[in-house]
């Protein structure tokens, strides 16, 4: 699907001091696009709540990225056309909260991964809903997030203080904001040294290395390490700069990295919007006419690594950004 030149009213785009400039947002086919790959996530729903990856059976954090990607078209459980699909995922997580807080599916893989998407889930929902349910388990949660963190500031797959990598950290950092933002008590502590472990994961050339001992930066995971810088509150230093410069030079439509597309522009296009400004003019569209081209026609779909549920849920989330209805987007 190639965009054409009509476009619908264009919405505000928040620029660097100044919330009266504005550039096209969406189009008439992005939001066909949207909307098609919305009724054919909802397809993807099973008896339980949960959403499939490939491999991995039913998943909470596919299952919390399908949550997160009705939530951002405004959907909430008792709210929207996709508010019951939003209340049984969330009801699947809920249902797969271990005593210890871990949030992790019998065919968990990597289980620090999912547990970051799921409490991130969590604090997306509570944040908007007050629910009780959600509270008590997103505590639990966040206690075991702080408990797994490593000396060096980071996390990895298993809930244990004992490694690290970028990847994983990433999905902590964002939790623990989402977290905080719905009054959650999160540990400045925590905060500063996750801080710490990314700016070491910066290379020379402004992206990220995957852990601190390793060598050589890459697309997605340099998309992270920008993410993970706002989210856990730098604002503006040399390191978002020099990351933004990186990420630049992987703009949509040019030079692409080989595998985990859809994690990369995940984060990509948050840290573009919270760069605001020109980033985001330039960003922006471009990865969204991209994703128009990768859907699938037929149905709807986006191919993921994980399978089209995830790879549906992935480029949903970042064709909805505009929207702003996550708090997690919020500046």
């Amino acid at each position: 699907m190639v965009p054409s030149a009509r476009t619908v009213k264009a919405q505000e785009a928040v620029a660097d001091g100044d919330e009266t400039d504005q550039f096209i947002e969406n189009t008439d086919e992005s939001r066909a696009a949207m909307e098609r790959g919305l009724e054919y996530l909802a397809s993807q729903q099973t008896a339980d709540g949960s959403f499939s990856a490939s491999h991995y059976g039913k998943n909470v954090a596919v299952t919390a990225l399908a949550c997160l990607a009705f939530m951002s078209n405004g959907d909430l459980p008792g709210r929207g056309r996709y508010g019951p699909q939003v209340e049984r995922g969330v009801d699947f997580v809920l249902n797969h909260v271990h005593p210890t807080g871990l949030i992790a599916a019998d065919t968990s893989h990597g289980p620090m991964y999912g547990h970051g998407f799921a409490t991130l889930l969590l604090g997306e929902i509570y944040g908007q809903t007050n629910d009780p349910r959600v509270r008590e388990s997103l505590i639990k949660a966040v206690r075991l997030i702080v408990g797994a963190q490593n000396p060096e500031g980071g996390w990895r797959y298993q809930p244990q203080p004992f490694d690290a990598d970028l990847s994983v950290t990433i999905c902590q950092i964002m939790a623990l904001r989402s977290a905080r933002n719905a009054g959650i008590k999160v540990p400045t502590t925590t905060i500063d040294k996750a801080i710490e472990y990314v700016r070491k994961s910066q290379n020379s050339d402004g992206g990220f290395r995957y852990m601190l001992g390793s060598s050589g930066s890459a697309f997605p995971r340099s998309a992270a390490g920008v993410a993970a810088l706002y989210y856990a509150g730098v604002y503006q230093d040399a390191t978002l700069e020099k990351g933004l410069a990186y990420l630049l030079r992987h703009k949509p439509g040019k030079r692409q990295d080989g595998g985990h597309y859809f994690y990369g522009q995940y984060y990509a296009v948050q840290a573009m919007y919270l760069a605001g400004g020109t980033y985001w003019r330039t960003w922006y569209p471009a990865i969204r006419n991209e994703l128009l081209r990768r859907q699938n026609r037929a149905d709807g779909s986006w191919q993921g690594s994980a399978g089209p549920s995830y790879g549906t849920a992935m480029a949903l989330i970042i064709l909805h950004v505009p929207h702003r209805y996550l708090p997690i987007f919020e500046r």
